[in-house]
């Protein structure tokens, strides 16, 4: 297996140390997991295609250990299990990662019955790399907000009804009539943009009832996460 590919799979749902713990399944050369942050306002999922990995679902409790260890090993690793771990190995080196119970890793609730998004924006390359520099200068910003007047949309960090320290971003969207200011966590998006930045296929879905969808595909990637409202 292609240590890259995996370390890409990582990433999407670690999100920068966001999600440390997750149970990782693999079957039929997929790899998958669900995720949940500790607040409860950010859950996702990840599937990368074409893994070479034993098949069954593993407990990874600290994702940024079982990051340093694969650090260690070149490009093209065999990932093997052992009896309460992963055994992963190059030509020269072995290291060995212990599993987690599923019962210590946080439960991820079936997302059943979505609302309905009645916002739709084009997530292009020159709104990923403005809305983190957006974020970075303005690091206290806890939310984006987005809202959408007469058919113009804007995404807005550091909204707030009195005047304040704000960017607004100006966004390509289709919206269902006007839609009043609805906030979400920036820094969970930062991180999402982050890690999928490049991606050939972006969106960003808002439902006024209370929920965003950012989606990517990305050749064998498929990653999407849900953000709960802020209020």
């Amino acid at each position: 297996m292609e240590k890259a590919k995996f370390d890409g799979f990582i990433n999407r749902y670690n999100l920068g140390g966001e999600v440390e713990s997750v149970m990782v399944k693999s079957e039929a050369s997929n790899l998958s997991v669900r995720m949940i942050s500790d607040d409860k306002t950010l859950l996702g999922d990840v599937t990368v295609t074409g893994s070479d990995f034993p098949e069954g679902e593993f407990g990874i409790y600290t994702t940024s250990q079982l990051k340093g260890l694969l650090s260690v090993l070149d490009n093209t690793i065999k990932v093997e299990e052992v009896t309460g771990a992963l055994k992963f190995s190059d030509k020269g080196t072995k290291m060995q990662y212990m599993l987690a119970a599923p019962s210590v890793i946080p439960a991820v609730p079936d997302l059943k019955a979505l609302p309905p998004f009645n916002v739709d924006i084009t997530l292009d390359n020159e709104f990923v790399n403005k809305f983190i520099k957006s974020k970075g200068a303005l690091a206290d910003a806890d939310t984006f907000t987005f809202e959408c007047k007469g058919g113009k949309g804007e995404i807005i960090l550091g909204y707030s009804s009195i005047n304040s320290n704000r960017i607004s971003i100006s966004v390509d969207c289709k919206c269902e009539g006007d839609v009043a200011p609805i906030a979400f966590s920036a820094k969970y998006l930062k991180a999402i943009l982050l890690a999928n930045k490049g991606s050939s296929t972006s969106s960003l879905q808002i439902s006024s009832q209370g929920l965003s969808k950012v989606a990517f595909t990305e050749g064998e990637y498929v990653s999407n996460y849900y953000l709960v409202e802020i209020k």
